[in-house]
C-alpha cells in the first residue's frame, strides 16, 4: 500500500511517499481503509524532530483518521466491516490500568500515539488500530469532518468542560483562534455560554471567527503583546479563562491577560523552546495553570454527537491528495491555514 514515511527527522523532504507492507491485524485490531487524515502541527513537530518523546522511527505520520472498517481481529466485540469509524489519537492503550478503567486513558503509561510510534499512522491507505481507540461516526457526519473531531474538538472539549469547568457568563480568551483547535474552541466556549475573545495575528480570519461565535477579536502583529487590548475589553480586569493553543510564544501576554483567580488551560505548544518566568507572577494572582492532553473515546463519542446535532462544525479548509503531504506541511508551517487540512489517501 502507499504511505508517507519519515525515516529521519528533517524538513519537508523527510516526507517520503513509499510502498509499504499491509498492516498486520492482531486479535484486538480494527483494519481501517483510510478515507481522511487531518494534518496537525503535531505532525510537523514529529517530522522535524522537535517532538521526541514517544516517537519511534521509521514512522507513518497522522493521528486524525476516519475511514471504513474492512477487517476485524478475532477479539473485536463490536465493529464490523462496512462501519464508518474515526479514531482517538492512539492506536494502543493497556485497557486495565487505573487511567484506562476510569475514562482517563489519555494518561495510560502504555499508550502509543498514532503517527508517532512506528508504522501506525493515517498518512496511508490503510491502518490497524486496537478497537478500544475507535468510535462509530454518525450517519450524517461526513468522514472528512469526522477525521478531525478527536484532535481539534476533543482536545479542547476535554480542556474546557472536564478540566477547566468553564461556566456560563465567564469570559474566555482563545489563543491561536484561527487554527484547527482554536476555531473549535471558539464554538465550544460560545456553546458553554461564555463571552468569547478570539486572538489572532491574521486580519483575514476575523470575519470567520465572528461568524463562529467570537464576541470580540483581538488582532495584533506577530510577537506583539496583546494583553492591553484584552484588558481594554474587560474593564481592566482580564479574562476568567485562557484556552492556550500556542504555548511559550505567547506566555507573557497570556499571563498579563488573566484576571485574578483565572484559569490557564494549556493545550498546545508550537515549539520546543522554554520560557523563563517568576512563579510569584502566577501564585500572587491565584492563577491555576492546568493542562489537557488529547481526548478519551467517551469524549470523542460525545463530540461526534454534538457535531451530528449541528451545534459545532469542524472546520476543514482544504482537502488534498496523499501525494501532496509536503505541500500540506508547507501551508501549516506558514500559519496561513484557517482550520484544518485533510489528506485523502484514496484520492
Amino acid at each position: 500500500m502507499k504511505a508517507i514515511v519519515v525515516e529521519t527527522p528533517g524538513d519537508i523532504e523527510a516526507l517520503q511517499l513509499r510502498d509499504v507492507p499491509e498492516p498486520h491485524v492482531d486479535p484486538r485490531d480494527v483494519l481501517i481503509q483510510v478515507d481522511s487524515c487531518g494534518v496537525c502541527y503535531h505532525d510537523v513537530l514529529v517530522r522535524n524532530g522537535v517532538l521526541k518523546r514517544g516517537v519511534r522511527l521509521p514512522l507513518i505520520p497522522g493521528h486524525e483518521i476516519a475511514g471504513v472498517v474492512i477487517g476485524v481481529g478475532s477479539d473485536v466485540p463490536t465493529f464490523r466491516p462496512g462501519d464508518r469509524v474515526t479514531t482517538t489519537q492512539r492506536y494502543h492503550i493497556c485497557g486495565h490500568c487505573s487511567h484506562c478503567r476510569t475514562n482517563h486513558e489519555t494518561q495510560c503509561e502504555e499508550k502509543k500515539f498514532l503517527g508517532d510510534w512506528g508504522m501506525f499512522g493515517g498518512y496511508a491507505e490503510r491502518v490497524a488500530v486496537e478497537h478500544d481507540n475507535v468510535a462509530l461516526v454518525p450517519d450524517n457526519v461526513p468522514l472528512h469532518l469526522a477525521s478531525v473531531v478527536a484532535c481539534t474538538m476533543g482536545s479542547v472539549f476535554n480542556a474546557m468542560r472536564d478540566v477547566g469547568h468553564i461556566e456560563a457568563g465567564e469570559t474566555v480568551l482563545v489563543t491561536g483562534s484561527g487554527g484547527g483547535l482554536g476555531m473549535q474552541a471558539v464554538q465550544l466556549a460560545r456553546l458553554q455560554g461564555a463571552r468569547v475573545i478570539a486572538q489572532t495575528t491574521s486580519q483575514d480570519k476575523v470575519a470567520q471567527l465572528e461568524e463562529l461565535g467570537a464576541h470580540e477579536v483581538v488582532v495584533h502583529e506577530r510577537g506583539a503583546d496583546f494583553s492591553d487590548q484584552v484588558k481594554a475589553l474587560t474593564n481592566g480586569k482580564g479574562v476568567n479563562v485562557v484556552v492556550d493553543n500556542v504555548g511559550n510564544l505567547m506566555f507573557q501576554p497570556i499571563r498579563r491577560s488573566l484576571a485574578r483567580s483565572g484559569r490557564w488551560l494549556m493545550i498546545g505548544q508550537l515549539t520546543g523552546d522554554f520560557t523563563p518566568f517568576n512563579p510569584a507572577q502566577i501564585f500572587s494572582k491565584n492563577i491555576d495553570m492546568l493542562s489537557a492532553s488529547s481526548t478519551t473515546r467517551l469524549q470523542l463519542q460525545q463530540c461526534l454527537e454534538i457535531v451530528a446535532r449541528g451545534q459545532v462544525k469542524p472546520i476543514v479548509s482544504r482537502r488534498m491528495r496523499l501525494e501532496e503531504a509536503r505541500d500540506a506541511h508547507r501551508l501549516i508551517e506558514s500559519g496561513s491555514v484557517a482550520g484544518r487540512i485533510v489528506l485523502h489517501p484514496q484520492g
